[in-house]
């Protein structure tokens, strides 16, 4: 008896249905295109938001702006960040995951080619705040899209792959925007980076599609999804086994009124306060590299500015490396029956433990030696980047933008607090001593969390 096709599909899962009833298909891989969308649109989130500092020694000069308000306007954009991730949490759940990428991708990029027209720090200042807000929604969709399209087994895999393009952009088109700005001056940077995030916001309007809607997906997949976790949408199932109704709900934008008291529920939740504090901990190394990183190579080890610039994306490859170890890493021993708890924290503790091992550069000479440490603690730095994963794992149904918000909102403070307590501290003594001591400290903060307070991977119930 020929199987029934699921309404709404396409002519081409219309056929991938028939082949996978006569036993003929291989499970397509649909999910993939969808990974390497949210890796290229990562990559550009980071570039907007670091461009500003690879333009800033010509835009000082020009603009007339001094140290002190340059700090400013590096910090304003983690303090709109921050203050919009449950704001971009609940327009997610409302809208879902293609408009509000769209938007936020188009928005965001629009801020960054606008800073090239500045001509005073207003101007600037209000752009800065106008791309905080605008990329605040970026890896709550993330996380989102990943538990929608991929099992439980291959998250990691897929939060790593997406984050990696956070230190690919910086480390391999550093470089080029350099050799740009050289060219064509700092405004150049803006436009060229700007444009490219506009261009890129309308492909991912025109090829993004929720499981059940992908023309190139077919029926194996969509059950390999939804054995292995995947939320997909009641559509996406077969017609003998429909999705069930809390996956649906997962998927579907909310439509039900938000309570402002469902945070401080999902808070009371040591899963989600001890990942929040872990994640802090893991972003406070990122900050430091995102921030201070040249100025300790200039200042504290006095290399020239061409030896930075080549020293300087040592690092970043490592961390990218990181990332990809961490995520394989903890989707093998899931694959071989290693509990959720152990495959999923095991990585982040190992990179938080092994981050703060930055703390020995200061005790070392050899200008090769400390890059070698910071890029072991940057790579670790990128193993501990699977918090979305958890984030995946333990969100309540149909709370999953929600509380991807409030994990960012706890993470994306180490924006804020970081570069000044280590401005405060370098500025106190007249080194980076105890600024990386502080980084390291912080990071075993993070591990002690992990070790101590997240407890049991596990969907959060929230019970009336």
């Amino acid at each position: 008896m020929p199987q029934p096709v699921p309404s709404g599909s396409t002519g081409a899962q219309h056929a991938a249905h028939k082949a996978v009833a006569q036993g003929t298909t291989r499970r397509s891989k649909a999910r993939f295109q969808i990974l390497a969308l949210l890796a290229i649109g990562t990559m550009i989130n980071y570039l907007d938001r670091t461009v500003l500092g690879i333009a800033a020694p010509q835009l000082t000069k020009e603009l007339g702006i001094n140290a002190a308000l340059m700090g400013l306007l590096f910090s304003v954009f983690s303090w709109s960040y921050v203050a919009s991730q449950i704001p971009g949490g609940l327009f997610l759940d409302r809208f879902g995951s293609k408009l509000t990428y769209f938007l936020s991708m188009t928005f965001w990029s629009l801020c960054t080619l606008a800073q090239g027209l500045v001509h005073g720090m207003g101007a600037l200042l209000a752009l800065r705040l106008g791309l905080g807000v605008s990329e605040a929604p970026c890896f709550p969709t993330n996380s989102r899209v990943v538990a929608t399209w991929f099992p439980q087994s291959e998250r990691a895999m897929a939060t790593g792959t997406y984050t990696v393009g956070e230190y690919i952009g910086l480390a391999f088109f550093s470089p080029f925007l350099f050799m740009l700005m050289g060219a064509f001056g700092w405004r150049s940077l803006f436009y060229v980076v700007g444009g490219v995030g506009v261009v890129f916001g309308l492909i991912w309007w025109r090829f993004y599609r929720e499981p059940h809607e992908h023309p190139s997906v077919n029926q194996a997949e969509l059950d390999y999804i939804a054995e292995g976790g995947g939320l997909t949408h009641s559509k996406s199932a077969t017609a003998s086994q429909p999705a069930t109704q809390a996956e649906a709900e997962a998927v579907t934008p909310a439509k039900s009124g938000f309570e402002w008291r469902t945070i401080g529920r999902l808070l009371k939740h040591r899963q989600l306060t001890g990942i929040c504090l872990g994640q802090f901990a893991g972003n406070s190394t990122l900050v430091f590299f995102l921030t201070w990183f040249p100025t300790y190579l200039a200042t504290e080890r006095h290399m020239a500015w061409l030896k930075i610039g080549f020293f300087a994306i040592m690092p970043f490859i490592a961390a990218s490396i990181g990332v990809m170890f961490g995520g394989i890493f903890s989707d093998w021993l899931l694959r071989r029956g290693v509990s959720a708890n152990v495959a999923r924290k095991l990585p982040i503790i190992a990179g938080l433990l092994l981050a703060s091992t930055i703390i020995l550069a200061n005790y070392v000479e050899s200008n090769v030696v400390v890059i070698a440490i910071l890029s072991v603690a940057f790579f670790a730095q990128g193993m501990a980047a699977l918090g979305w994963t958890l984030v995946s794992d333990i969100a309540p149904e149909g709370l999953l933008g929600v509380t991807g918000g409030i994990f960012n909102f706890a993470a994306n403070l180490a924006g804020i607090v970081t570069p000044l307590v280590v401005g405060f501290i370098v500025a106190a003594t007249g080194s980076f001593v105890g600024a990386l001591v502080f980084i390291g400290a912080i990071a075993l903060v993070g591990a002690l969390s992990y070790i101590f307070i997240v407890g049991d991977i596990k969907r959060i119930v929230l019970v009336d």
